[in-house]
């Protein structure tokens, strides 16, 4: 069988696969000038001196390897498992016979997935090979390979891709009624990242014991266009419970900006994680990175959730212009409406998605973070940094 091994030699079964180097590997260096009939000498020598290496095409070093891949998980002794942290090089990997291991990422399998900021997040199902230790040391292995990926949670990060969570059902997205501000445009761009992961989106104001009259207003915009809003506060206790419920039996991430409280909404629904948290700055309103690494957390009453670090920009430059209106579902009803087919809802006469802004049918703050976005994309402008604007209210 073609690209198969011998099983009575000890070795897996499988496919043999030519996959790239990474980019920067040194040039092929060039040969000193010399005369035509001296190098053809030169030439000969060397294949008589190596005469089993890869031949190489003259100006061209190979860029490509190969390597056998397997899908039968018993000739290789490797198990299956769940990611539930990433340290740099090093992920925790929860496997199927229940032990925890600290892995390190195959280098291969960094190469493949050198267009992601990180190989392997936090979620991903991944197939990991154990390695000895010593004595009583921790599990150890090696992640060969992630399966593919159900849902994913990503925005852009200077020019590459960074999934935040993987393999989850909804992404709980955190925003905070005051201190820091409460930025509208920030959960749009989270729920067109959540629309284009392939994954449902609840939204959370959390400190309304800080509302100053505009919390009510946000959660009933976001209702009005079928997502699901609650208040919550860690003070008084409100909405604890029907967050809960939220999370209860289902896998989720919270995410949202630095300071806004998503360790201690957790701490409050399960005071035994004892997540640490921080306090957000009164004179610039900023928060504090607390949490450095998202974590795959297990729920007493069933579920898990993801708790990730905050962020303070959020650009979503993975996202194709000619997709973007599909990912704000109030303007799906008016899109076959326009007047041209390839109507960008920006400038165009005739625009039945900006008819329905005027008339008050779609809001006209979601409208403007549409627009942001696909000037965004088409590089009008540079993305938006939220350290920088103030939200307009």
């Amino acid at each position: 069988m073609s690209g198969s091994h011998d099983p009575g030699r000890g070795e897996p079964r499988g496919r043999k696969v030519r996959v790239e180097f990474r980019h920067n590997r040194k040039a092929r260096q060039r040969r000193k000038s010399l005369p035509p009939h001296l190098a053809e000498a030169a030439d000969e020598r060397d294949e008589l001196a190596q005469p089993e290496r890869e031949r190489l095409a003259k100006d061209e070093l190979s860029r490509k390897r190969t390597v056998i891949e397997t899908d039968d998980p018993a000739a290789r002794g490797v198990l299956d498992g769940t990611v539930l942290a990433v340290r740099g090089l090093v992920a925790d990997v929860h496997a199927a016979d229940g032990q925890r291991y600290a892995c390190t990422i195959r280098r291969i399998l960094r190469t493949r997935r050198i267009e992601e900021r990180h190989p392997v997040v936090v979620g991903d199902r991944v197939r990991i090979t154990p390695v000895p230790v010593a004595g009583d040391a921790p599990p150890e292995g090696v992640i060969e390979s992630v399966y593919p990926r159900r849902t994913q949670l990503s925005r852009a990060d200077h020019r590459r891709l960074h999934i935040i969570a993987a393999n989850v059902d909804q992404v709980v997205i955190v925003a905070s009624a005051d201190l820091p501000p409460l930025k509208t445009s920030l959960i749009d761009r989270y729920l067109v990242s959540a629309s284009a992961g392939m994954m449902a989106a609840v939204i959370c104001i959390n400190k309304v014991d800080l509302d100053t009259g505009f919390v009510e207003e946000v959660l009933e915009r976001y209702r009005r266009i079928g997502y699901p809003a609650l208040a919550t506060s860690v003070v008084t206790g409100q909405g604890i419970d029907a967050l809960r419920e939220v999370l209860r039996n289902r896998s989720s991430v919270l995410a949202g900006q630095s300071g806004v409280g998503k360790s201690s909404l957790l701490n409050a629904i399960q005071p035994g994680l004892r997540l640490r948290t921080g306090e957000v700055a009164r004179e610039t309103g900023k928060g504090r990175h607390t949490t450095t690494t998202a974590q795959l957390l297990a729920l007493e009453m069933g579920g898990y959730v993801v708790d990730t670090p905050g962020i303070r920009a959020f650009e979503l430059g993975m996202i194709p212009t000619n997709e973007l209106e599909a990912h704000f579902v109030e303007f799906i009803p008016y899109i076959p409406r326009c007047r041209f087919p390839n109507c960008t809802h920006v400038h165009e006469i005739g625009c039945a998605v900006k008819e329905a802004v005027e008339r008050g049918d779609i809001h006209p703050d979601r409208h403007a973070t549409y627009v942001r976005l696909f000037r965004e994309r088409c590089g009008l402008v540079p993305a938006e940094d939220y350290e920088e604007i103030v939200q307009r209210r």
